[in-house]
């Protein structure tokens, strides 16, 4: 967005503190992706009503590399790189066939794969929002389980509130993982769908530009139908991935930060018993009892700290957990239900199109 502001105003701008989801003074979209060769380019649409920028309502094209300055900017922190992998293997044979694909067939494949890149960069945007928004605080942020933190064996739990958290981790983490891959399955399937009814309704366009019979109009009627079916197939996919999918990765990243902060609370209980121990020798041999007084006081600091601090954000996060899951659930049935219709009627029109001639 550099090309529309000046460079006077670019410090300036690099100051203002803007919340996307909820400030009206600053609206960006992304409305459309395009594929050139070997690189896609997003349009960035902006609406701003504020004075750092030189015009109210305008619009630049941008590479996803050329976000990441963002991230001190609009969107701390920096937004994660989409994966765009599959797309890219797609866009590579996408260049390869061009000499061998029909005109029709070439640009709606080519349609496709820039509504894939869209979807994919859109999804990522997203997500990256609600991590900030929700990702756990103090403790929870961040957590990396290294060698001196696994739970010693012997070592027993004290409060059963911990105990129950780290049964039901433990096994709430091996569901949502398996989940996750079924999810990422079904959301492929879709996809693949989608690029099967491209290749049928190219073929049904090449055989209706041959054919010069009466079977010509419903050879028209069936390929337009699968163009039709192929959108819908498309914003399945895109649905399923932003509703289900990335809310299933982003519980399964929450819930292995929950686990650190157990495995971490263990560690300091341990800590605590081995501090009660030392204190014990000292006091037996008579010497260093001041010493071992404090490290037995700051561990069961550092103790208490984890444990108030945990149940907080484990009690907190299994709210918030019930709300996101209800509500990304109900807004993908209405999706799924929407599209269903949808298909419905393509094909109910198309029935009737072809009885009609």
């Amino acid at each position: 967005m550099t090309t529309a502001l000046g460079e006077s105003d670019k410090e300036k701008t690099r100051s203002v503190s803007v919340d996307l989801n909820n400030d009206a003074s600053l609206l960006i979209d992304i409305p459309d992706a395009l594929c050139e060769r070997d690189k896609v380019k997003f349009t960035v649409h902006t609406k701003t009503t504020l004075s750092s920028f030189q015009k109210p309502d305008f619009s630049v094209p941008r590479q996803h590399e050329d976000f990441i300055w963002l991230h001190d900017t609009l969107i701390p922190p920096a937004p994660p790189k989409p994966d765009f992998e599959s797309p890219r293997e797609k866009m590579h044979k996408l260049g390869e066939g061009e000499a061998t694909m029909t005109k029709e067939e070439y640009t709606k494949m080519k349609q496709e794969l820039e509504a894939e890149y869209l979807a994919v960069f859109k999804k990522t945007l997203t997500v990256r929002r609600k991590n900030a928004k929700e990702m756990f605080g103090g403790f929870f942020k961040n957590m990396v389980k290294t060698a001196d933190e696994v739970i010693i064996s012997g070592i027993k739990e004290v409060d059963d509130f911990f105990e129950q958290e780290k049964t039901f981790l433990l096994d709430y983490y091996s569901k949502i993982k398996d989940s996750t891959i079924k999810a990422e399955k079904m959301t492929r399937s879709h996809k693949n769908v989608a690029d099967d009814y491209i290749h049928i309704s190219a073929t049904l366009s090449s055989l209706s530009a041959d054919d010069s019979t009466a079977v010509k109009k419903h050879t028209e009627k069936l390929a337009d139908l699968f163009e039709k079916l192929r959108k819908v197939e498309g914003r399945v996919a895109s649905d399923q991935e932003l509703k289900l999918t990335e809310l299933l990765r982003y519980y399964m990243r929450d819930i292995q930060a929950a686990k650190d902060l157990l495995y971490r609370r263990a560690r300091a209980l341990a800590d605590y018993e081995n501090s009660n121990k030392a204190l014990d020798k000292a006091r037996l041999k008579g010497k260093d009892i001041p010493q071992a007084e404090e490290q037995q006081q700051q561990c069961l600091q550092k103790f208490d700290k984890l444990s108030e601090s945990g149940k907080r954000e484990l009690t907190s996060f299994k709210g918030r957990r019930v709300v996101a899951f209800r509500k990304n659930l109900i807004e993908m049935a209405e999706l799924e239900i929407k599209h269903a219709k949808n298909n419905v009627a393509l094909l109910q029109g198309c029935i009737d199109l072809l009885k009609t001639h």
